[in-house]
């Protein structure tokens, strides 16, 4: 005969046996907790501002431009998840200058060239979240997300498992997709 143990009514969703292993994913509590996420809107606080000053496989860049570059998320919704950051900090899509907003738009076109020809994804999502309401995880330096999708990849994981399975590193995700990005920027 087994001891039971008794659980109380509210503990019951994550204790009560059933046929699912669980993955457990405590990085992710870092980005819900909101680490290093910038307690101001200032320049000094901003982990875009920060990724340009480190080498590109600790900032996990991808490209550099002259007024943008392709960085990898480090919270990723899927593997190759590319962020394009202009340099300059700034919250709003509005005040995107000419040269910036052309570059930022090519750089996701060739985001988009880098992964299909590297990964082969079926689809993409393309977006950038507008304020805190509007879902910007970063709201005061604008950055837009270029999320490869794949037929099937939103598998029974994120629906039962609340989590997201990622095959590869991140270092060996930006390395595969910084050799694939043409050596001139363009």
């Amino acid at each position: 005969m087994t001891d039971q143990v008794e659980v109380p009514a509210a503990f019951e969703f994550a204790g009560t046996p059933d046929a699912f292993q669980r993955l457990w994913t405590p990085h992710r509590m870092v980005y819900i907790g909101g680490e290093n996420k910038p307690a101001s809107s200032a320049e000094h606080h901003c982990p875009f501002c920060e990724i340009p000053s480190r080498s590109d496989q600790d900032g996990l860049v991808v490209a550099r431009g002259e007024h943008v570059f392709a960085v990898l998320n480090l919270y990723p919704y899927n593997p190759g998840h590319l962020m394009v950051v202009p340099y300059r900090h700034f919250a709003d899509f509005t005040e995107l200058t000419e040269p910036e907003s052309a570059e930022l738009t090519w750089f996701v076109q060739r985001a988009m060239a880098t992964l299909r020809a590297v990964a082969g994804p079926n689809g993409f999502n393309l977006g950038v979240n507008q304020g805190d309401a509007g879902g910007a995880g970063i709201a005061a330096h604008l950055h837009q997300h270029v999320v490869p999708r794949w037929i099937g990849d939103m598998n029974f994981m994120p629906v039962v498992g609340t989590t997201r399975v990622l095959p590869q590193l991140l270092a060996d995700t930006r390395a595969m997709l910084a050799e694939a990005w043409p050596a001139d920027g363009r």
